[in-house]
């Protein structure tokens, strides 16, 4: 070119990714650095079990609904704009929840938040998939897991220490500076990309939206009612209209979710893998988080302190197993990583005891940060690789939304869990009352409120062997067999 500069067709991809791995690294902080607040928020705002978990769930489920229509709004907008739109609603929101002084403040600012995050999370796997080439998309995604891997296990670790030194409203005041800088990096480094026209299912929003809300709240309030007919009743109606979603996505001439995405295999199982990974990881937070303050005394620094190792093992694995995913058949890197995260959740239940030391609760965790580190880029990889370009919106949007119905459901259904055990095994004693003062649970209740939490923790272990098993069928993806065709030819001749 006559004027030196360089066209978005010749720029690296990789000054534009770190730009959105920015935001995306913070929204996904976001999912888990409230669990480690929780104790806080309820003492401070006077907020019952039922309640502050709606802190998590109403994040969760505004992220979740969304992101079937906002993968295609970059489709027909552009990421790169989408994205920080998405990007600012996010950060105002952040500014909110920490200025609150209501339990129903919080939680209607997390709802805004979510939406904020439901725009940008599809951007960023789009961006992947349509500006760096199939033979090097390994290691970008590997970026993108790594990414998405270590926050889910970092949040706890960082709210910890912003509860203890400034208080639960600065894991949220943390977001502002944090959004500023990622607007200005996705604003100067992301390329405008080219868009493509789509008509917006509004009626399969609608569905969508409101089925996804009679389950996970009738899932989570069936404790506080009692599991009576009005809460079945409402269960049975989201079943219902997630039915009709599925019969008029077959009829919708611009559906939120194209059937054709489902036809490849791998991208099909990869949405099963991922979504119970969502829930695993969700809601093993909660019980851990109890455990560790509630029985083995820790203070939230302390308590998120026992996650620091299995982040710095995932991050320090994330490289090694981005170098894997272009040339390994992802069956034996996701299947080991899928397999690893069960084990080291059944490891972790059957130790959790009111005299467990602190260093072989630590031990599990290790194991759970190397099983991170090969479930994330490698599901995402495969996901996403044999898809063509004009469904790299569309496909971002369903594979990010089965994740969050995962989180979702997990926080919903670790509530009721939890709730269900504190009773069955702390006869006598009201489950809102333990767990509102759970950092000052006299030492008469350790052994009934560590038995609990143990028992809970079984649900995202069994949960996950379901992803363990999608994993193991994984099909060699079309570039990957491509390539090793090529070899075996090259060998030959």
């Amino acid at each position: 070119m006559v004027d030196g500069s360089v066209s978005d067709a010749e720029r690296s991809p990789w000054p534009a990714l770190w730009a959105l791995v920015i935001g995306f690294f913070m929204i996904l902080v976001d999912v888990t650095i409230v669990s480690i607040a929780t104790p806080a928020i309820m003492g401070d705002l006077h907020a019952d079990v039922d309640s502050v978990v709606w802190v998590t769930s109403g994040y969760l489920l505004s992220y979740a609904v969304p992101l079937l229509i906002t993968g295609r709004m970059g489709d027909r907008y552009g990421p790169r704009r989408v994205y920080l739109v998405g990007l600012a609603i996010f950060t105002l929101a952040s500014l909110w929840c920490g200025l609150t002084g209501s339990i129903g403040g919080l939680i209607a600012a997390r709802v805004v938040q979510g939406l904020g995050a439901s725009l940008m999370t599809p951007q960023t796997m789009a961006v992947i998939n349509r500006t760096f080439p199939v033979e090097s998309r390994g290691g970008a995604m590997s970026l993108w897991g790594a990414t998405a891997g270590v926050a889910t296990l970092v949040g706890p670790l960082l709210g910890g220490l912003l509860v203890d030194a400034f208080g639960w409203e600065w894991i949220f005041f943390v977001n502002v500076p944090v959004g500023v800088i990622g607007l200005v990096a996705a604003w100067r480094l992301v390329p405008d990309l080219p868009t493509h026209v789509h008509r917006f299912d509004w009626v399969g929003v609608a569905l969508s939206a409101v089925g996804m809300f009679l389950l996970v709240f009738g899932i989570q309030e069936g404790q506080a009612f009692q599991w009576n007919g009005a809460i079945w009743a409402m269960i049975a109606a989201g079943v219902v209209v997630m039915g009709g979603f599925l019969f008029w996505q077959r009829r919708s001439p611009e559906p939120l979710i194209s059937l054709d995405l489902f036809r490849d295999r791998n991208f099909s199982l990869s949405n099963v893998a991922i979504t119970t990974v969502g829930f695993g990881i969700t809601a093993m937070a909660f019980p851990l988080t109890f455990f560790a303050q509630g029985v083995l005394g820790l203070s939230p620094t302390g308590a998120a302190l026992l996650t620091a190792p299995m982040s710095i093992v995932s991050g320090l694995l994330a490289p090694v197993v981005g170098r894997l995913i272009d040339r390994v058949h992802p069956r034996w890197i996701a299947g080991s990583g899928m397999l690893a995260m069960p084990v080291s959740l059944f490891w972790l239940s059957a130790i959790m005891g009111p005299d467990t030391p602190i260093w072989e609760v630590v031990l599990p965790t290790i194991l759970l940060g190397v099983a991170s580190a090969f479930v994330w880029a490698p599901l995402a990889t495969t996901a996403t690789r044999n898809l063509p370009p004009r469904y790299a919106g569309a496909g971002a949007g369903v594979y990010n939304t089965t994740r969050q119905i995962g989180s979702v459901l997990g926080s919903a259904a670790i509530a009721v869990l939890i709730a269900s055990q504190l009773a069955a095994n702390l006869p006598g004693v009201s489950g809102g009352g333990a767990e509102t003062g759970v950092a000052h649970l006299p030492v008469a209740l350790h052994a009934g409120f560590a038995t609990a939490m143990s028992h809970a923790v079984l649900l995202p272990a069994a949960v996950l062997l379901i992803g363990f098993a999608a994993a193991a069928a994984f099909q060699l993806p079309t570039a990957l067999a491509r390539r090793s065709s090529q070899q075996v030819d090259a060998g030959v001749a």
